[in-house]
């Protein structure tokens, strides 16, 4: 078995899925599959800090109550955005006492709470775990870059920090039908060097590539045995690259591939340069439009890519290179 392979024996159900999302993904091509909007930035709260923990607080309660369970029926939670310290995260599940655990994987966070969740439920007696991830334009670009205020210009290789939520409930299922989580291949981190805040497609693409290659690698499947393969978040700068890259390691991918940061927004009504990004980007396409075409059978098996560019502000006004790392999560329908 491949290192940091997982193939799970028991039946990990995607029981449910909830959103939330701010005003300008509100007006993108996904609207209609949200569950939540606001009509401004702020969630109704006096900061954004406080306003990104609201879009948790609420799309985890959607979530849960689309599963038709309470919080006491929640084992663990398991949550990551891009704040200090998941600082979103916390104060979102504060109030709902559900034993937490904090990621961190940035972009990747998604996915990464996917696979952890699984692995909670297939070696332990926990029975369902709630898996979320979030980001906010406004926090992430004034921790990150810089404050709204000064106007800076973006270059056209910078992606727009999506504001949203997204969150699911798994369960350890008995029933053969559903939507099932199958495999889990835990990231390496690669670095190639690169330096530009404004470009992360291009930091995070490699260790997407990456991934992706040792999976069909370790599987033995092809890309062709997906109806989808699903990344979050390269951009439209970062997937060409990776399309790029897999075809030098002889997989093409171009087919079926599509990105969560090029399908939340309309690049040509919305100014958002390359695309979409942030944790709750592929957390909130996921919860939403890609869970919905799955209970439609329209797709049945697809692979969820999350890519993060593990940048800090530190490291970034030390003039670090970005690394990036890639989770991948295989997520079946079964049954009718």
């Amino acid at each position: 078995m491949a290192r940091g392979y997982f193939q799970f024996k028991k039946r990990i159900q995607i029981l449910s899925g909830g959103s939330a999302v701010g005003e300008l993904e509100a007006r993108g091509p996904l609207r209609d599959y949200f569950d939540l909007t606001s009509s401004d930035s702020k969630f109704g709260m006096d900061t954004w800090e406080k306003a990104e923990a609201e879009m948790c607080r609420q799309s985890h309660s959607v979530a849960i109550k689309k599963a038709g369970i309470t919080a006491d029926d929640i084992d663990v939670a398991l949550a990551g955005d891009l704040t200090n310290q998941c600082a979103a995260s916390t104060f979102g599940m504060k109030d709902k006492e559900i034993p937490f655990v904090g990621l961190y994987g940035a972009c990747s966070t998604f996915a990464l709470s996917l696979g952890m969740g699984s692995l909670l439920l297939e070696g332990g007696d926990q029975k369902t775990v709630l898996c979320a991830s979030s980001s906010h334009f406004c926090s992430a670009e004034r921790q990150y870059r810089f404050p709204l205020e000064y106007g800076c210009q973006r270059p056209p290789t910078a992606q727009t920090t999506v504001s949203a939520c997204g969150s699911v409930v798994l369960s350890a299922a008995s029933e053969e039908k559903g939507i099932r989580i199958t495999e889990f291949l835990v990231g390496t981190v690669r670095d190639y060097g690169i330096r530009d805040a404004s470009n992360m497609g291009a930091a995070m693409a490699p260790a997407c590539a990456d991934t992706l290659c040792r999976y069909f690698l370790v599987s033995g499947r092809k890309p062709e045995d997906f109806d989808m393969i699903l990344t979050g978040d390269l951009g439209k700068e970062g997937s060409g690259i990776l399309r790029e890259l897999c075809r030098i390691g002889g997989v093409e991918i171009s087919r079926n591939h599509d990105d969560c940061g090029n399908m939340i927004f309309d690049p040509i009504t919305q100014d958002v340069k390359s695309g979409g990004s942030g944790c709750g980007c592929s957390a909130a396409v996921f919860a939403s439009y890609i869970l919905h075409r799955m209970k439609k059978a329209e797709i049945s098996d697809i692979l969820l890519v999350g890519t993060g560019a593990l940048l800090s502000a530190g490291t970034v006004l030390q003039k670090e290179t970005i690394p990036g790392v890639a989770h991948l999560i295989r997520i079946q329908r079964e049954g009718k």
